[in-house]
């Protein structure tokens, strides 16, 4: 490509200068292209984690964790995926229990209305049976600031209000709730991403309550489709159900499988 006197020589070819917004090659061509009007099956990404361990002779164990992270992205929205899952038992001296079951899961949305500013959506549900909770239902929005978007690096800061409907083995508790928190992603290098969100609400029906959730992990690409997952999810809860902990951490690791579409 050359330049001169406002002219443009492309592939042979003069171009005016002033007739020219962008300048792309064949694969930045091809990525610009794929956003201006994709089907909701494209542009999907994401990760899928099954692990297990266990152990044999005066104890018998099992336990069985999966995750699930997926995301699509275009030029103006934002949904996302997930589920975490934990389901461990024990046999010790002829006696059976299960020592951990947990399942986490929900999904967001989000929609820019400018360069930076964003509204956003979720849903979020949870089953924790060691904490007797049978089923926390929140549903909310708000809205949100993109602080970094890069390549490397998106940080997001948003807050809002929610609705909780938390259902235990003894009672139930509704509430209307207040949050803040930040979602972060960072590329380290070729090969790894870490991802980091954490929410924190405050409960405006019973005021001096409030829970924490805080999410994190790593993903080491080994080959094309194979990656090696490591996540942490906790839940914190300053006010649970008698006799119970105020926290439950749920941690998975092992061999996953990517996608992208």
């Amino acid at each position: 490509m050359n330049v001169a006197n406002g002219v443009l020589q492309i592939a042979g070819q003069q171009v005016p200068a002033a007739d020219v917004n962008a300048i792309r090659n064949a694969d930045e061509q091809k990525a610009f292209e794929r956003l201006q009007a994709p089907g909701w099956g494209q542009l999907w990404a994401g990760t899928g984690t099954v692990g297990w361990a266990g152990s044999a002779g005066n104890a018998k164990t099992l336990t069985f964790t999966t995750g699930v992270k997926a995301s699509r992205v275009t030029s103006h929205d934002k949904t996302t995926l997930y589920f975490n899952s934990i389901k461990a038992s024990a046999l010790i001296s002829g006696k059976s229990a299960e020592t951990a079951e947990a399942v986490r899961g929900g999904f967001g949305y989000d929609h820019n209305f400018s360069p930076r500013l964003f509204v956003s959506t979720f849903n979020d549900y949870e089953f924790d049976k060691f904490q007797n909770l049978d089923l926390r239902f929140v549903a909310g929005g708000g809205f949100g600031f993109h602080a970094r978007n890069t390549k490397r690096m998106k940080l997001d800061v948003l807050g809002g209000g929610a609705f909780n409907r938390s259902a235990f083995a003894a009672f139930t508790r509704k509430s209307a709730e207040a949050y803040f928190g930040d979602d972060f992603d960072f590329r380290l290098n070729s090969v790894t991403t870490m991802f980091q969100s954490a929410r924190m609400f405050n409960d405006l029906t019973n005021t001096g309550q409030y829970r924490v959730n805080f999410d994190t992990g790593a993903s080491v690409k080994i080959a094309k489709w194979l990656n090696w997952n490591v996540s942490l999810s906790n839940r914190y809860l300053n006010t649970p159900s008698p006799g119970r902990k105020s926290n439950d951490i749920l941690y998975t690791t092992g061999f996953g499988l990517s996608f992208a579409r």
